[in-house]
């Protein structure tokens, strides 16, 4: 998180809660989250024994790796920052700020983009072969 690294205790940890408000909603999580994984499934579904077969799966199972590292890392770090409170209220905003742990949070958040462009590469290659098939 390059934008908040140089940040202060309070602007981090104001923003960090802003920002997971704005993202974590009901039409994000159906629609972009587990929208993609429920439209790589039925892609598989429907393209079993086909060329590009093999790359939906990959994609399939890229895609599920987000949801996993979302779930099981992500998530409770940003619900153990949202329940530290409102900031004005916390004592000790170097410390909500330690125990959040911007490390393991932007670590996994790469590890989250490579797989998400991996899986996006994926998909685009299972086209370019269904292409060449039906050609």
């Amino acid at each position: 998180m390059p934008g908040l690294k140089t940040a202060d205790d309070r602007t981090f940890v104001v923003a960090f809660q802003s920002l997971d408000r704005g993202i974590i909603n009901p039409w994000f999580m159906l629609g972009a989250f587990f929208g993609s994984l429920v439209l790589a499934g039925a892609a598989v579904l429907k393209n079993l024994g086909r060329p590009g077969a093999p790359w939906i799966i990959a994609a399939f199972l890229l895609i599920l790796s987000d949801v996993v590292v979302t779930i099981a890392i992500h998530l409770p770090l940003n619900n153990a920052i949202k329940a530290a409170g409102v900031p004005d209220g916390i004592q000790d905003l170097a410390q909500v700020r330690r125990q959040f742990n911007e490390a393991r949070w932007a670590t996994w958040n790469r590890v989250r983009t490579a797989t998400a462009t991996a899986a996006f590469v994926s998909l685009a290659w299972s086209l370019i072969l269904y292409g060449q098939a039906t050609a």
